[in-house]
């Protein structure tokens, strides 16, 4: 990937000169929590899977001649209370996440940086309403739309894996994929293969009320099928969140959306 689609590698004159343009600058915000990912995938998962729909995204707008999508430094830190019983978990509040939100955009904002996209792969409840109140505080404060890709919503789930559509993925199958894809030398491929399945329908369980991973039987906090994953399935994932993705781009720079309404999880 090449440097300088990194809005922290730019020099402030180089920033200026995208401001001058004529294209429309698009920053991308990758978003995720710190936490336990199963004994087989990183803590970074969800940070990671953020960056590498970005990384993508921006390689494919790169020659675009009506914008400039630039990567923001990562954001890891979210909402993250259901996996406390394992070591690793960082956890912040949700006026924390919202403060942090808010202080960034409103400072790009301010600076001419209008168009801005979340892109976020943790999916608890509260983290998710959290990044929805958030983006609406700004469009009420700043009258801008803060693009977001949510995908707990139901027409974005139904793009993805079975195990997506069937109750959600947690270090299963389908995000174990996505770190096959990018950071194969990140999984204990030895330990991977011996996981046995948990067939633990995670949006049913957050759905009544459930809060905490071992209480739903995800004892080594994670769910589905971790040991089938596979990186060409990883590619073939990222090439759905990509267009998904840049879908999103383009809609907020034409002004004809690119911000998802709250899906099932950012209603519980």
């Amino acid at each position: 990937m090449s440097s300088e689609l990194y809005f922290a590698n730019r020099t402030w004159t180089q920033l200026r000169a995208v401001l001058d343009s004529g294209r429309t600058p698009v920053l991308l915000w990758p978003v995720g929590s710190t936490e336990p990912h199963g004994p087989h995938s990183p803590l970074a998962t969800d940070p990671l899977i953020s960056i590498g729909m970005c990384e993508r995204a921006a390689r494919e707008l790169a020659e675009d001649p009506e914008l400039v999508a630039l990567i923001l430094p990562p954001l890891s830190y979210g909402v993250t209370r259901y996996t406390a019983a394992f070591p690793g978990v960082v956890h912040v509040e949700e006026e924390t996440l919202h403060a942090m939100l808010t202080d960034v955009l409103r400072s790009l904002v301010d600076q001419g940086f209008r168009h801005n996209l979340i892109v976020n792969n943790h999916f608890e409840p509260e983290h998710v309403q959290t990044i929805h109140r958030a983006i609406d505080t700004l469009q009420e404060e700043l009258g801008v739309t803060t693009g977001y890709l949510d995908l707990t919503r139901r027409r974005r789930a139904e793009r993805l894996t079975d195990e997506v559509r069937e109750g959600g993925s947690h270090a299963g199958r389908y995000e174990t994929s996505l770190i096959l894809a990018d950071h194969p030398e990140l999984i204990d491929a030895e330990g991977l293969r011996q996981l046995p399945p948990v067939p633990v329908n995670l949006a049913k369980e957050i759905g009544e009320g459930g809060k905490d991973f071992v209480e739903m039987g995800m004892t080594n906090a994670y769910n589905g099928t971790p040991a089938e994953a596979s990186a060409e399935e990883g590619d073939e994932m990222y090439g759905v969140l990509t267009e998904m993705l840049v879908g999103q781009v383009r809609d907020l720079v034409a002004g004809r959306g690119g911000r998802d309404d709250s899906g099932m999880y950012g209603r519980v």
